[in-house]
C-alpha cells in the first residue's frame, strides 16, 4: 500500500481566518457589498497572505467545496519496472508474502515460471509477470535475456586454425622427444592442439647424455620419425657435439632430427617481459640456474617444491606463442613439421 500525501491549508490563523474585510488596502475597498445577488464574493489578496505570496491578485471564494462531478485526480503509486529473473535475485511474492532468491526461471505446462527459495530451502513455483516486489519496488519479473554462445577461438595456441570438435587421432610412431619435464609442459601449453591433430606424442628425454640410448631404444626408421629439441645448442658445446654425432650418421640422418635453442633452461625461452622482466636474472657460473633465478626474483628456492612452484608462476604467463622467444618457437615448428612429413606414417 503506499501513502499519498494529502494537501495542507497554508492559510495563516490572523486575518483571513474570519473573512473580515479590513481596513482599504492602497485605497481599494475590500467590501463586498458591492457584489450583486447570485454573484461569488470576490477578495482582494493582501501581499501577506501566503497563498499569493509577494503577488496580489484576485482569488475566487470556493465556498461549496470542490466540483463532485468534475473528475478525479489519478493517484499514481510508484512505476513497475521489467526486471529479469537472474539466479539469486531476492523477491517477494506481493500475494502471499513469500520471499526468496530466484532457482531458475522455466517453461512448466505452457507458462513461464520461476521457483523461488526462501532462508529455509523450501522452493515454490510463481507465473512469471507482475506482483513482485524488489527492496520494497514493485517489479515485473521477466525471463533473463538468452547468453550468448561462448566465441570459439579461430587460432589455436601456436597460432595455427582451429579446428572445432575435432578429435585427436591415433598417435603416430613417430615422436618429439624434449630434455625434460618443463620443456614437455611448455610444449604442451602451447602446440599441445596441433600435436593430438597430428597425432604426435611428446616425450622426456633425461638430458642429452642420454640421446644415444634413447634413440637405440627407439629405432628409428621408415614411418619412425624422432624429433629431438635439446637445450643450449650452442656450438662447441657438449650438446652440438651430440647432434652432431647423431647428424653425420647415415643410419640416423634420413629419420632423425636434432634441433635446439640457445638458451641454458627452457624458461629462458619465455619472454621476460611477460614477468614483468626487463630481461633474465644474470647467474653466475658453479650455481644451479633455476635455484638461483628464482632467488634473485625473490620467490622462494630452496627445494624441489619451491622449483615446482616457480615454474608454474612462469607457466601460467604464457598462453601463446607470442610469448615466447622465436629462437624456440621455430625450432618447435620445424620438428612438428619433420615428424608429420614421413609418407611412411599417415
Amino acid at each position: 500500500m503506499y501513502s499519498m500525501a494529502m494537501p495542507c491549508d497554508n492559510h495563516d490563523d490572523q486575518g483571513e481566518a474570519t473573512r473580515a474585510a479590513p481596513a482599504d488596502v492602497d485605497g481599494v475597498s475590500r467590501s463586498s457589498a458591492s457584489a450583486g445577488p447570485g454573484s461569488a464574493a470576490v477578495r482582494r489578496v493582501s501581499s501577506a497572505d501566503p497563498v499569493a505570496g509577494p503577488y496580489r491578485r484576485l482569488v475566487p471564494d470556493d465556498r461549496y467545496g470542490p466540483d463532485v462531478l468534475s473528475r478525479p485526480v489519478p493517484i499514481r503509486g510508484p512505476r513497475t519496472r521489467d526486471q529479469p529473473a537472474e539466479p539469486g535475485l531476492v523477491v517477494e511474492d506481493v500475494t502471499t508474502g513469500w520471499c526468496g532468491a530466484v532457482v531458475r526461471s522455466e517453461v512448466s505446462g505452457g507458462v513461464h515460471v520461476v521457483v523461488l527459495e526462501d532462508r529455509h530451502g523450501r522452493t515454490r513455483t510463481f507465473p512469471l509477470g507482475p506482483g513482485f516486489l524488489l527492496a520494497g519496488a514493485p517489479v515485473r519479473l521477466v525471463r533473463p535475456a538468452a547468453r550468448p554462445a561462448p566465441v570459439r577461438p579461430t587460432r589455436t595456441a601456436s597460432g595455427s586454425v582451429a579446428v572445432p570438435g575435432h578429435r585427436a587421432r591415433t598417435a603416430r610412431a613417430s615422436r618429439l622427444l624434449v630434455e625434460g619435464r618443463h620443456d614437455a609442459e611448455l610444449v604442451e601449453q602451447v602446440w599441445g592442439d596441433d600435436l593430438r591433430i597430428e597425432g604426435v606424442v611428446v616425450e622426456s628425454l633425461n638430458g642429452v647424455d642420454d640421446l644415444a640410448r634413447s634413440l637405440a631404444g627407439f629405432r628409428p626408421g621408415p614411418g619412425r620419425r624422432l624429433g629431438v629439441l635439446v637445450d643450449h645448442l650452442v656450438a662447441g658445446t657438449k650438446e652440438w657435439r651430440q647432434a652432431a654425432a647423431v647428424a653425420a650418421s647415415p643410419q640416423m640422418r634420413e629419420h632423425v632430427l636434432v634441433v635446439g635453442h640457445p638458451y641454458v633452461d627452457i624458461w629462458q625461452a619465455v619472454l621476460p617481459t611477460r614477468l614483468g622482466l626487463h630481461a633474465w636474472p644474470d647467474i653466475p657460473r658453479g650455481r644451479p640456474w633455476k635455484q638461483g633465478v628464482l632467488a634473485a626474483l625473490g620467490w622462494p628456492h630452496t627445494t624441489p617444491a619451491d622449483i615446482g612452484r616457480g615454474w608454474q608462476r612462469i607457466l601460467s604467463a604464457v598462453t601463446a606463442w607470442t610469448d615466447l622467444e622465436p629462437a624456440l618457437t621455430g625450432r618447435v615448428e620445424e620438428l612438428i613439421d619433420f615428424v608429420t612429413a614421413d609418407a611412411g606414417d599417415r
